[in-house]
């Protein structure tokens, strides 16, 4: 089976003020932000990303964030999608897939995202630490820096695109050694662990735990692709796919993979879902003949339908 039409859930880290604008006065997004809000401290996330000072970066609130972004457009797009699809998420956008999947409702998918979050912030108090994108390299120029510095590599985004983690206090020292080699890009993320490295294992049997207690279905429906963001393989039984959503918080995630694999699967438009357009210009990369957008290209949910509608 050929799935045509692919989506992309973003991660955390472009959060911003305008980002939920053309969600605004759609009845069917009201649920999800009234899940948000209760996570929230009674706060509408939609007045949340517009206070003057807000720290849209600090994780659970970007998590909750992120994740009512993606629900909040899937509760108007998806009743409108009547074919099979592909699911692919990045980092916290693959928790977010379980909910496109119809797996998770939408309460539950931010409760989680912020039990996801909670359990990375406590490890992370213990064992501060950060990520740097990491441009121009190619992978034995990557893992010969890491071993010279404590770091690892935490995202494959390509064959010289990298996301590298460490800890906080070896940051400036691992920068440094990466412009020595020649890095394009050296960018240190706006975030404060080292998601996707060993520095955060503590909080996958945590959060495999708290997936565990969740109620949902033993399959996949047959009508998604369901991507796993830790390697890109599909995910068919929920229990294994449970333990490979909480691996991800502490092991290197290939998502490199997860775009081959929408390639592979035959997904000719794909359009990425919450805030950002960095998965769209990735996967323009690396399946250029695609007709691939992000959500955040479009101002109304009407042009969204249409781009859809068009292929």
């Amino acid at each position: 089976m050929a799935e045509a039409l692919a989506f992309l859930l973003a991660g955390q880290g472009a959060q911003h003020a305008g980002m939920f604008d053309a969600l605004q006065n759609q009845p069917e997004a009201e649920p999800v932000f009234a899940a948000a809000s209760a996570l929230l401290g009674g706060t509408d996330p939609r007045d949340l990303v517009r206070a003057p000072a807000a720290d849209l970066q600090q994780n659970r609130p970007a998590q909750i964030l992120c994740c009512t972004a993606i629900a909040a457009s899937w509760a108007i797009l998806s009743p409108r999608i009547t074919q099979p699809y592909t699911l692919a998420g990045y980092s916290l956008g693959d928790l977010a897939t379980w909910h496109c999947a119809g797996l998770l409702n939408a309460p539950t998918l931010l409760q989680l995202a912020a039990a996801r979050a909670e359990a990375m912030d406590d490890v992370g108090r213990q064992s501060p630490g950060g990520l740097i994108a990491v441009l121009g390299l190619r992978r034995s120029a990557i893992d010969e820096v890491c071993r010279e510095h404590k770091a690892e590599v935490a995202i494959i985004n390509g064959e010289d695109h990298f996301v590298l983690g460490c800890r906080s206090d070896l940051l400036a020292s691992l920068v440094e050694a990466l412009e020595q080699a020649r890095a394009a890009v050296v960018r240190p993320l706006p975030v404060s662990v080292a998601s996707h490295t060993s520095l955060l294992q503590p909080a996958t049997p945590a959060f495999h735990q708290r997936l565990a207690a969740v109620s949902m279905p033993e399959i996949v429906p047959n009508t998604v692709r369901l991507l796993s963001g830790l390697d890109g393989e599909s995910v068919f039984k929920t229990a294994p796919g449970q333990a490979k959503l909480a691996a991800a918080i502490s092991h290197t995630i290939d998502w490199a993979a997860c775009l081959d694999a929408c390639g592979e699967a035959g997904a000719t438009t794909i359009l990425e879902l919450g805030p950002g357009r960095a998965l769209a210009t990735m996967a323009r990369e690396a399946i250029p003949e695609a007709r691939i957008r992000s959500f955040d290209d479009f101002r109304t949910l009407d042009g969204v339908s249409a781009w859809l509608e068009a292929e």
